[in-house]
Protein backbone atom coordinates (compact mmCIF):
# COMPACT_ATOMS: atom_id res chain seq x y z
CA UNK A 1 0.00 0.00 0.00
CA UNK A 2 1.92 3.37 -0.72
CA UNK A 3 1.07 6.27 1.12
CA UNK A 4 0.27 9.95 0.35
CA UNK A 5 1.97 12.99 0.28
CA UNK A 6 1.00 13.82 3.97
CA UNK A 7 2.31 10.19 4.92
CA UNK A 8 -1.15 8.85 5.99
CA UNK A 9 -2.62 5.89 4.06
CA UNK A 10 -5.18 7.09 1.22
CA UNK A 11 -8.63 7.18 1.21
CA UNK A 12 -9.92 4.33 -0.73
CA UNK A 13 -13.74 5.47 -2.59
CA UNK A 14 -16.19 2.62 -1.73
CA UNK A 15 -17.30 0.72 -5.04
CA UNK A 16 -20.90 1.91 -6.14
CA UNK A 17 -22.73 -1.23 -7.39
CA UNK A 18 -24.40 1.17 -10.01
CA UNK A 19 -21.22 1.81 -12.17
CA UNK A 20 -21.95 -0.02 -15.79
CA UNK A 21 -18.50 -0.89 -16.55
CA UNK A 22 -17.77 -2.58 -13.88
CA UNK A 23 -21.35 -4.54 -13.90
CA UNK A 24 -21.23 -4.74 -17.76
CA UNK A 25 -17.81 -5.86 -18.13
CA UNK A 26 -16.27 -7.35 -15.03
CA UNK A 27 -13.47 -9.28 -17.12
CA UNK A 28 -12.42 -5.71 -19.10
CA UNK A 29 -11.70 -4.03 -16.07
CA UNK A 30 -9.49 -7.26 -14.99
CA UNK A 31 -7.43 -7.12 -18.16
CA UNK A 32 -7.20 -3.36 -17.51
CA UNK A 33 -5.51 -3.95 -14.19
CA UNK A 34 -3.05 -6.51 -15.11
CA UNK A 35 -2.15 -4.22 -18.01
CA UNK A 36 -1.24 -1.22 -15.49
CA UNK A 37 0.92 -3.27 -13.50
CA UNK A 38 2.80 -4.18 -16.55
CA UNK A 39 3.41 -0.60 -17.32
CA UNK A 40 4.44 0.26 -13.68
CA UNK A 41 7.37 -2.30 -13.89
CA UNK A 42 8.39 -1.08 -17.15
CA UNK A 43 8.62 2.19 -16.23
CA UNK A 44 10.50 1.32 -12.75
CA UNK A 45 12.72 -0.73 -15.22
CA UNK A 46 13.34 2.25 -17.43
CA UNK A 47 14.22 4.55 -14.03
CA UNK A 48 16.67 1.74 -12.67
CA UNK A 49 18.43 1.53 -16.27
CA UNK A 50 18.60 5.90 -16.28
CA UNK A 51 19.86 6.15 -12.44
CA UNK A 52 22.68 3.30 -13.24
CA UNK A 53 23.57 5.27 -16.25
CA UNK A 54 24.14 8.54 -14.22
CA UNK A 55 25.89 7.00 -11.60
CA UNK A 56 28.29 5.74 -14.25
CA UNK A 57 28.33 8.80 -15.94
CA UNK A 58 28.99 11.13 -12.41
CA UNK A 59 32.15 8.18 -11.56
CA UNK A 60 33.48 8.91 -14.57
CA UNK A 61 33.18 12.64 -14.13
CA UNK A 62 35.08 12.14 -10.50
CA UNK A 63 38.57 10.67 -12.89
CA UNK A 64 41.14 12.81 -14.07
CA UNK A 65 40.68 13.48 -17.90
CA UNK A 66 42.14 15.80 -20.14
CA UNK A 67 40.13 19.08 -20.62
CA UNK A 68 40.32 21.32 -23.61
CA UNK A 69 42.16 21.25 -26.96
CA UNK A 70 46.36 20.45 -27.35
CA UNK A 71 47.73 23.86 -27.32
CA UNK A 72 51.09 24.09 -29.25
CA UNK A 73 52.49 26.55 -27.50
CA UNK A 74 54.33 25.49 -23.88
CA UNK A 75 52.73 27.46 -20.30
CA UNK A 76 55.00 29.62 -19.42
CA UNK A 77 57.69 28.96 -16.14
CA UNK A 78 55.99 28.70 -12.74
CA UNK A 79 56.58 32.34 -10.64
CA UNK A 80 57.97 32.57 -7.43
CA UNK A 81 55.59 33.70 -4.73
CA UNK A 82 55.18 33.42 -0.83
CA UNK A 83 52.60 31.53 0.33
CA UNK A 84 49.53 33.62 2.17
CA UNK A 85 48.53 32.79 5.92
CA UNK A 86 45.94 29.32 6.10
CA UNK A 87 42.70 31.47 6.85
CA UNK A 88 41.46 29.26 9.36
CA UNK A 89 41.16 25.33 10.21
CA UNK A 90 40.33 22.73 7.58
CA UNK A 91 41.37 25.17 4.71
CA UNK A 92 43.77 23.23 2.55
CA UNK A 93 46.71 24.71 0.01
CA UNK A 94 45.59 24.31 -4.03
CA UNK A 95 49.04 25.91 -5.50
CA UNK A 96 48.69 28.48 -8.86
CA UNK A 97 48.83 27.41 -12.24
CA UNK A 98 48.83 28.58 -15.79
CA UNK A 99 45.09 28.04 -17.78
CA UNK A 100 44.74 28.73 -21.08
CA UNK A 101 41.76 30.37 -22.95
CA UNK A 102 41.17 33.31 -25.37
CA UNK A 103 44.53 32.75 -27.24
CA UNK A 104 46.13 33.16 -24.08
CA UNK A 105 47.58 31.85 -20.95
CA UNK A 106 46.74 33.20 -17.61
CA UNK A 107 47.49 32.26 -14.28
CA UNK A 108 44.85 31.07 -11.80
CA UNK A 109 46.60 32.40 -8.19
CA UNK A 110 47.27 29.95 -5.34
CA UNK A 111 44.41 29.78 -2.52
CA UNK A 112 43.28 28.24 0.40
CA UNK A 113 40.27 25.84 -0.28
CA UNK A 114 37.62 24.43 2.44
CA UNK A 115 38.12 20.72 2.23
CA UNK A 116 34.36 19.00 0.36
CA UNK A 117 34.99 16.61 2.41
CA UNK A 118 37.34 15.19 5.92
CA UNK A 119 39.69 12.80 4.99
CA UNK A 120 40.04 14.49 1.47
CA UNK A 121 43.25 15.60 -0.53
CA UNK A 122 43.69 17.73 -3.34
CA UNK A 123 45.43 16.85 -6.92
CA UNK A 124 46.47 19.54 -8.74
CA UNK A 125 45.53 19.75 -12.04
CA UNK A 126 48.81 19.61 -15.02
CA UNK A 127 49.87 20.34 -18.54
CA UNK A 128 50.80 17.39 -20.44
CA UNK A 129 52.16 16.35 -24.20
CA UNK A 130 49.64 14.30 -26.23
CA UNK A 131 48.08 14.39 -29.18
CA UNK A 132 51.00 17.14 -30.99
CA UNK A 133 50.29 19.74 -28.18
CA UNK A 134 50.15 20.78 -24.36
CA UNK A 135 46.45 19.81 -22.94
CA UNK A 136 45.25 20.17 -19.08
CA UNK A 137 44.67 17.33 -16.98
CA UNK A 138 41.88 18.64 -14.38
CA UNK A 139 42.96 17.94 -10.39
CA UNK A 140 40.36 16.80 -8.34
CA UNK A 141 39.57 16.16 -4.17
CA UNK A 142 40.11 12.40 -3.02
CA UNK A 143 41.46 10.04 -0.40
CA UNK A 144 45.06 10.18 -1.76
CA UNK A 145 47.18 12.50 -3.66
CA UNK A 146 47.20 11.16 -7.70
CA UNK A 147 49.81 11.85 -10.26
CA UNK A 148 49.92 15.82 -11.35
CA UNK A 149 52.65 15.30 -13.49
CA UNK A 150 55.71 15.26 -11.04
CA UNK A 151 55.56 18.73 -10.93
CA UNK A 152 57.27 21.11 -8.45
CA UNK A 153 54.28 23.52 -7.26
CA UNK A 154 56.17 23.78 -4.14
CA UNK A 155 54.17 24.00 -0.36
CA UNK A 156 54.42 20.31 -0.10
CA UNK A 157 53.81 19.62 -3.73
CA UNK A 158 57.00 19.02 -4.65
CA UNK A 159 56.46 16.22 -7.81
CA UNK A 160 54.74 13.78 -6.22
CA UNK A 161 52.33 13.40 -2.96
CA UNK A 162 51.85 15.84 -0.44
CA UNK A 163 54.15 16.92 2.01
CA UNK A 164 51.95 19.91 3.77
CA UNK A 165 49.91 18.08 6.53
CA UNK A 166 47.47 14.91 6.85
CA UNK A 167 44.21 14.10 8.15
CA UNK A 168 44.14 12.39 11.81
CA UNK A 169 40.89 11.66 14.15
CA UNK A 170 38.63 14.01 11.51
CA UNK A 171 41.21 16.87 11.74
CA UNK A 172 43.83 18.51 9.10
CA UNK A 173 47.10 18.69 11.16
CA UNK A 174 49.00 21.27 8.98
CA UNK A 175 53.32 20.71 8.66
CA UNK A 176 54.97 24.07 9.53
CA UNK A 177 57.59 23.46 7.81
CA UNK A 178 56.33 24.27 4.25
CA UNK A 179 52.78 25.34 5.14
CA UNK A 180 52.07 29.14 6.08
CA UNK A 181 50.16 28.60 9.48
CA UNK A 182 49.24 30.99 12.22
CA UNK A 183 49.52 28.58 15.52
CA UNK A 184 47.93 30.80 17.57
CA UNK A 185 44.70 30.48 15.26
CA UNK A 186 45.29 26.45 14.56
CA UNK A 187 46.69 24.04 17.14
CA UNK A 188 47.08 20.82 15.11
CA UNK A 189 50.05 21.27 13.38
CA UNK A 190 53.40 19.61 13.31
CA UNK A 191 56.83 19.85 12.06
CA UNK A 192 58.51 18.01 9.56
CA UNK A 193 61.39 19.19 7.37
CA UNK A 194 61.10 18.27 3.71
CA UNK A 195 64.00 17.84 1.35
CA UNK A 196 63.83 18.42 -2.10
CA UNK A 197 65.61 16.54 -4.78
CA UNK A 198 65.13 18.84 -7.76
CA UNK A 199 64.12 22.12 -7.86
CA UNK A 200 62.62 23.09 -11.15
CA UNK A 201 60.16 25.41 -12.58
CA UNK A 202 58.75 23.92 -15.21
CA UNK A 203 55.40 23.14 -15.75
CA UNK A 204 54.10 20.58 -17.88
CA UNK A 205 55.28 17.25 -18.73
CA UNK A 206 56.58 15.52 -22.02
CA UNK A 207 57.28 17.10 -25.05
CA UNK A 208 60.58 19.22 -25.22
CA UNK A 209 61.85 20.73 -22.43
CA UNK A 210 59.45 19.28 -19.85
CA UNK A 211 59.51 16.94 -17.16
CA UNK A 212 59.74 13.26 -17.83
CA UNK A 213 57.36 12.38 -15.15
CA UNK A 214 55.86 8.92 -14.56
CA UNK A 215 52.97 7.95 -12.44
CA UNK A 216 53.85 5.31 -9.64
CA UNK A 217 51.53 2.12 -8.88
CA UNK A 218 50.12 4.38 -5.70
CA UNK A 219 49.40 6.84 -7.79
CA UNK A 220 47.65 5.16 -10.74
CA UNK A 221 45.79 3.43 -7.58
CA UNK A 222 44.75 7.11 -6.99
CA UNK A 223 43.38 7.59 -9.91
CA UNK A 224 40.78 5.36 -9.66
CA UNK A 225 39.23 5.34 -6.08
CA UNK A 226 35.75 8.37 -5.98
CA UNK A 227 36.94 11.47 -6.81
CA UNK A 228 35.33 15.25 -6.32
CA UNK A 229 35.91 17.88 -8.98
CA UNK A 230 36.95 21.44 -8.07
CA UNK A 231 33.90 22.72 -5.78
CA UNK A 232 32.28 26.27 -7.08
CA UNK A 233 34.55 27.99 -5.10
CA UNK A 234 37.43 26.68 -6.78
CA UNK A 235 35.34 27.36 -10.55
CA UNK A 236 34.50 30.67 -9.41
CA UNK A 237 38.09 31.63 -8.45
CA UNK A 238 39.41 30.35 -12.52
CA UNK A 239 36.53 32.23 -14.00
CA UNK A 240 37.55 35.47 -11.88
CA UNK A 241 41.51 34.86 -12.47
CA UNK A 242 40.29 34.45 -16.39
CA UNK A 243 38.24 37.67 -16.55
CA UNK A 244 41.23 39.42 -14.97
CA UNK A 245 43.57 40.64 -17.96
CA UNK A 246 46.69 41.26 -15.39
CA UNK A 247 46.78 37.68 -15.05
CA UNK A 248 47.46 37.42 -19.21
CA UNK A 249 50.99 35.95 -19.64
CA UNK A 250 51.23 38.50 -22.49
CA UNK A 251 50.31 41.27 -19.92
CA UNK A 252 52.47 40.15 -16.78
CA UNK A 253 55.06 38.25 -18.99
CA UNK A 254 55.12 35.20 -16.40
CA UNK A 255 55.16 37.83 -13.19
CA UNK A 256 51.63 37.55 -12.34
CA UNK A 257 50.53 40.46 -9.47
CA UNK A 258 48.17 38.02 -8.11
CA UNK A 259 49.42 35.07 -7.46
CA UNK A 260 48.29 33.76 -4.68
CA UNK A 261 45.23 34.57 -2.38
CA UNK A 262 43.72 34.02 1.11
CA UNK A 263 40.96 32.69 0.05
CA UNK A 264 39.07 31.53 -4.05
CA UNK A 265 38.13 35.08 -5.75
CA UNK A 266 40.11 37.46 -3.49
CA UNK A 267 42.21 38.97 -5.94
CA UNK A 268 41.74 42.34 -4.13
CA UNK A 269 42.86 43.18 -1.09
CA UNK A 270 45.55 42.33 2.22
CA UNK A 271 46.44 39.02 1.75
CA UNK A 272 47.14 38.81 -2.07
CA UNK A 273 50.87 38.52 -2.91
CA UNK A 274 52.40 39.47 -6.00
CA UNK A 275 55.15 37.05 -7.56
CA UNK A 276 58.36 37.82 -6.58
CA UNK A 277 59.96 36.30 -9.63
CA UNK A 278 58.50 35.44 -12.74
CA UNK A 279 59.05 32.76 -14.82
CA UNK A 280 59.87 32.26 -18.97
CA UNK A 281 56.78 33.18 -20.90
CA UNK A 282 57.70 30.69 -24.37
CA UNK A 283 56.97 32.62 -27.69
CA UNK A 284 55.62 31.09 -31.07
CA UNK A 285 58.82 32.42 -32.58
CA UNK A 286 60.81 31.54 -29.86
CA UNK A 287 64.59 29.93 -30.97
CA UNK A 288 66.82 28.32 -28.59
CA UNK A 289 69.90 29.72 -27.19
CA UNK A 290 72.34 28.81 -30.48
CA UNK A 291 69.11 29.58 -32.87
CA UNK A 292 68.66 26.38 -33.76
CA UNK A 293 65.70 25.38 -35.14
CA UNK A 294 62.84 23.17 -32.83
CA UNK A 295 62.52 19.69 -33.47
CA UNK A 296 59.44 18.68 -34.95
CA UNK A 297 56.65 17.06 -33.23
CA UNK A 298 58.32 13.27 -33.74
CA UNK A 299 57.53 10.42 -31.27
CA UNK A 300 60.03 8.02 -32.97
CA UNK A 301 63.19 8.49 -34.93
CA UNK A 302 61.69 6.99 -38.04
CA UNK A 303 59.09 9.93 -38.38
CA UNK A 304 62.34 12.23 -38.33
CA UNK A 305 62.44 13.86 -42.07
CA UNK A 306 65.76 13.08 -43.51
CA UNK A 307 68.77 16.26 -43.05
CA UNK A 308 69.24 18.19 -45.94
CA UNK A 309 73.09 17.47 -46.68
CA UNK A 310 75.09 20.23 -45.91
CA UNK A 311 76.65 22.07 -49.00
CA UNK A 312 80.35 20.91 -49.81
CA UNK A 313 82.86 22.66 -48.31
CA UNK A 314 84.82 25.25 -50.21
CA UNK A 315 87.47 27.26 -48.69
CA UNK A 316 89.70 26.82 -51.51
CA UNK A 317 92.39 24.46 -50.20
CA UNK A 318 91.25 21.18 -51.81
CA UNK A 319 92.77 18.74 -49.01
CA UNK A 320 91.33 21.40 -46.30
CA UNK A 321 87.43 20.42 -48.32
CA UNK A 322 88.35 17.25 -48.69
CA UNK A 323 88.97 16.75 -45.27
CA UNK A 324 85.87 18.42 -44.07
CA UNK A 325 83.84 16.37 -46.52
CA UNK A 326 84.89 13.57 -44.95
CA UNK A 327 83.75 14.59 -41.29
CA UNK A 328 80.60 15.26 -42.59
CA UNK A 329 80.05 11.76 -44.12
CA UNK A 330 81.11 10.21 -40.79
CA UNK A 331 79.12 12.20 -38.71
CA UNK A 332 76.00 11.30 -40.97
CA UNK A 333 76.38 7.91 -40.23
CA UNK A 334 76.78 8.29 -36.61
CA UNK A 335 74.04 9.88 -36.47
CA UNK A 336 72.04 7.22 -38.40
CA UNK A 337 73.02 4.59 -36.36
CA UNK A 338 71.74 6.22 -33.28
CA UNK A 339 68.48 6.48 -34.90
CA UNK A 340 68.18 2.65 -35.80
CA UNK A 341 69.40 2.27 -32.14
CA UNK A 342 66.97 4.16 -30.33
CA UNK A 343 64.36 3.03 -32.91
CA UNK A 344 65.54 -0.47 -32.62
CA UNK A 345 64.62 -0.05 -28.55
CA UNK A 346 61.69 1.41 -28.69
CA UNK A 347 60.45 -1.56 -30.62
CA UNK A 348 61.06 -3.27 -27.78
CA UNK A 349 59.24 -1.24 -25.74
CA UNK A 350 56.30 -1.89 -27.57
CA UNK A 351 56.23 -5.45 -27.69
CA UNK A 352 56.73 -5.57 -24.40
CA UNK A 353 54.21 -3.25 -23.56
CA UNK A 354 51.90 -5.72 -26.03
CA UNK A 355 52.92 -8.97 -24.50
CA UNK A 356 51.63 -7.16 -20.99
CA UNK A 357 48.59 -6.24 -22.47
CA UNK A 358 49.21 -3.05 -20.70
CA UNK A 359 46.48 -0.58 -20.61
CA UNK A 360 46.33 2.80 -22.44
CA UNK A 361 47.34 4.99 -20.06
CA UNK A 362 50.38 3.00 -20.19
CA UNK A 363 50.77 3.12 -23.80
CA UNK A 364 50.40 7.15 -23.72
CA UNK A 365 53.22 7.05 -21.02
CA UNK A 366 55.27 5.23 -22.99
CA UNK A 367 54.48 7.24 -26.31
CA UNK A 368 55.68 10.05 -23.95
CA UNK A 369 58.94 9.01 -23.01
CA UNK A 370 59.31 7.67 -26.74
CA UNK A 371 59.00 11.38 -27.96
CA UNK A 372 61.19 12.82 -25.64
CA UNK A 373 63.82 10.48 -26.03
CA UNK A 374 63.36 11.15 -29.86
CA UNK A 375 63.16 14.73 -29.84
CA UNK A 376 66.07 14.85 -27.55
CA UNK A 377 68.41 12.94 -29.85
CA UNK A 378 66.85 15.17 -32.94
CA UNK A 379 67.74 18.40 -30.93
CA UNK A 380 71.56 16.96 -30.44
CA UNK A 381 71.80 15.78 -34.00
CA UNK A 382 70.84 19.72 -35.06
CA UNK A 383 73.61 20.87 -32.90
CA UNK A 384 76.15 18.54 -33.59
CA UNK A 385 75.40 19.35 -37.31
CA UNK A 386 75.32 23.20 -36.52
CA UNK A 387 79.10 22.59 -34.65
CA UNK A 388 80.96 21.33 -37.49
CA UNK A 389 79.61 23.74 -40.07
CA UNK A 390 80.68 26.19 -38.13
CA UNK A 391 83.90 24.75 -37.67
CA UNK A 392 84.07 24.32 -41.38
CA UNK A 393 84.16 27.76 -42.30
CA UNK A 394 87.00 29.35 -43.89
CA UNK A 395 88.51 31.81 -41.76
CA UNK A 396 88.23 35.54 -42.09
CA UNK A 397 90.99 36.87 -44.53
CA UNK A 398 93.22 39.47 -43.13
CA UNK A 399 92.29 43.10 -43.91
CA UNK A 400 94.94 44.69 -45.96
CA UNK A 401 97.65 46.52 -44.18
CA UNK A 402 97.24 50.09 -43.53
CA UNK A 403 99.95 52.46 -45.84
CA UNK A 404 102.34 53.99 -43.79
CA UNK A 405 102.02 57.96 -43.32
CA UNK A 406 104.11 59.76 -45.10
Amino acid sequence: MQLDASGSRPQIAPRDPRSPQLESNPGQAKDEGAEGITMRIISSIRLLLFTMGVLVMSAASFAQVRVGVAITIAPPELPVYEQPICPGDGYLWTPGYWAYGDDDYYWVPGTWVLAPEVGFLWTPGYWGWADGGYVFYDGYWGPQVGFYGGINYGFGYFGHGFEGGRWDNGHFFYNRAVLNVNVHVIHNVYNTRVNETTVTRVSFNGGNGGINARATAQEEAAAHERHIPPVTAQTEHIQAARSNPELRASANHGKPPIAATPRPGELKGGGVVAAREGGSVHEPSARPENNAPRPNNVIHPKDIQPAERPAPPNTGNPKLDQKYQQQQQELQEKQDKERQNLQRKQDQDHQKLEQQKANDAKKQQLEQHHQNQTQQLQQKHIQQQQKLQQHQQPPPRPAPAKPPRP
